[in-house]
Parts: C-alpha cells; sequence; structure tokens
C-alpha cells in the first residue's frame, strides 16, 4: 500500500474491493454521479483498480481500468472528492492506471472538469459522448429485420459487438446479457447489430448499441425505448447531428451533457460495424 499526503490529508492508496462499493457509492454521489452500488458492482467485476482513503478511513479518490480486448484498456470512474479536486490525487491515481496499462491503447472519457489533466498527460481529443436522457416516448414504425434476441444469439452478438469495437471485449458482453433486454438486427441469416437496455443510475440505458447505419440503430433502439414509454431512459452516443440524434430527441431523450473521448495511442483501423451507443463512459 502506498501513501501520499496531499494537502493536509495523509492518503493511503489500496487495490479497489467489493467491500468498499458503499463508500464508493458516496464518493460518486459527491460529485453528483448516478452510479447506484449496483452499478459500481458491475464495473468492479468488469476491471480493476484502486482507491485513496484519508486518516480516518474516508475514500477521497478512485481510478479504474477496464481491459477491452488485447493491447486495449479504457480507463475510467477516476473521481476526486470535491475537497481535494486540484490538488493532485487525480494525478496520483492516473499515474497509477497509466503505469499498469502501459503497452497497450489506451482511452477513457474525459469530463469536463478532468480534461486539462487528461490534456496534460498526453491524451489527445478524439469525439464528443453526447449524454441523451429523459422520460421516454414511444417511436412510431417499425423494422421486421429486428427481434428480441434468444440464447441461440448470443455468440452472433459477441461477433457483431468484435465487428464494432474493434477488438475483443467479450467478457463485456457476456456480463450484461443476463442483466439486459435486447433487440438484434438479422439480415440473410446473419446478425449485424444488436442493443441491449439495462438497469443504471436513475432508471434504465441503453447501450452497447452496435449497427452498420444510424438508421439500423434508431430501429434496434425503437422496441427498447418503447417498452420503458414513460420511464427514465439514458443514450450516450458519439454520432450528433444526424437521424440517431433526431430520433433520441424525438423520443424524449434530450441532450443533457456531454464528455470527451480521449485516447493516449492511435486508435487502429476502423470496424465494419459502428459503436452507436455506450455500454457507459467507462467501459465506452
Amino acid at each position: 500500500m502506498e501513501t501520499r499526503k496531499i494537502d493536509n490529508f495523509e492518503l493511503q492508496l489500496v487495490p479497489m474491493a467489493e467491500e468498499h462499493i458503499p463508500r464508493l457509492h458516496e464518493l460518486s454521489i459527491a460529485v453528483n454521479w448516478p452510479h447506484r452500488p449496483e452499478d459500481w458492482a458491475v464495473a468492479l467485476a468488469l476491471g480493476e483498480g484502486v482507491v485513496a482513503f484519508d486518516e480516518i478511513g474516508r475514500p477521497v479518490s478512485s481510478a479504474m481500468l477496464f481491459p477491452l480486448g488485447e493491447g486495449v484498456a479504457n480507463i475510467g470512474m477516476v473521481i476526486t472528492s470535491p475537497r481535494l479536486q486540484n490538488h493532485g490525487a487525480a494525478r496520483w491515481l492516473m499515474d497509477e492506471m497509466l503505469q499498469r496499462t502501459k503497452g497497450k491503447v489506451r482511452r477513457l472519457n474525459a469530463t469536463k472538469a478532468a480534461y486539462n489533466l487528461y490534456l496534460s498527460m498526453g491524451f489527445q481529443p478524439y469525439a464528443l459522448v453526447l449524454q441523451h436522457q429523459g422520460t421516454a416516448i414511444a417511436l412510431p414504425g417499425e423494422d421486421t429485420r429486428v427481434r428480441s434476441m434468444t440464447d441461440a444469439d448470443n455468440g452472433a452478438i459477441i461477433d457483431a459487438d468484435r465487428r464494432g469495437f474493434g477488438s475483443d471485449r467479450s467478457h463485456v458482453v457476456e456480463h450484461l446479457l443476463p442483466l439486459s433486454e435486447a433487440t438484434v438486427l438479422e439480415e440473410n441469416g446473419r446478425i449485424n447489430g444488436y442493443a441491449l437496455c439495462r438497469r443504471f443510475g436513475r432508471g434504465h440505458v441503453l447501450g452497447p448499441v452496435v449497427a452498420a447505419s444510424e438508421e439500423d440503430a434508431i430501429a434496434l433502439i425503437r422496441p427498447l425505448i418503447a417498452a420503458h414509454e414513460g420511464n427514465f431512459l439514458r443514450m450516450d452516443t458519439r454520432h450528433p447531428n444526424g437521424p440517431l440524434q433526431a430520433a433520441l430527441e424525438q423520443a424524449g431523450l434530450v441532450l443533457f451533457d456531454h464528455v470527451t473521448t480521449m485516447q493516449l495511442e492511435p486508435i487502429g483501423k476502423m470496424p465494419e460495424l459502428t459503436v452507436y451507443g455506450l455500454a457507459n463512459q467507462a467501459l465506452g
């Protein structure tokens, strides 16, 4: 365990563990993040992290890394208590994450508050992530290529995700599938897109959403939006000013906030399909 004095606090850095979830939930509430304890549990199941505690056992900062296939890692869940922001705690934890992910293609989604820190550490902006949310309104229309998934589709969904994400994050998809409602888009006997919807934060989140076009993405999420009509729904996307954003607005999911996808190393070749909806901001 590493210790460091920051401001007037003697901090101890420890590996993140399941027993820390209640305190991590308190930390995320302090910075107005919507994560429930159950959302922290999903993050911990899919990644690893560190937590900095003060002398009396209060968590003051956190950071996690998420392996997303060979040679790729996302960094996320980077939180610093308001009383220690701008005092170097986040940089300390980020240095630890960068050391652990050395040799990988590293990406993250930066809040406005953390953007300059990541820029100073060498990360470069890649795209905006638009956070759409609100009370869901069903969209008209249907697409006969879209249906609810069955257990027999699991392998094809994982294949579609690999074709969209660009690396093998099958462990993420396999973990999220039992927690989710799902639709697939089938053409000529092949799954060419899928969408998941699960409990998250204040309600439900749409994501991942992987498809060949914005129109296909809309077709995939349309039944899931209808299933949650009248309830809080969220979707994070990197695709502004097109049919998808217009459909989200029509469905009551208005633009609420944005973060910036940043990368430390260049992203590889463009995949066959496209990720239109993020699993969440930590996982991409």
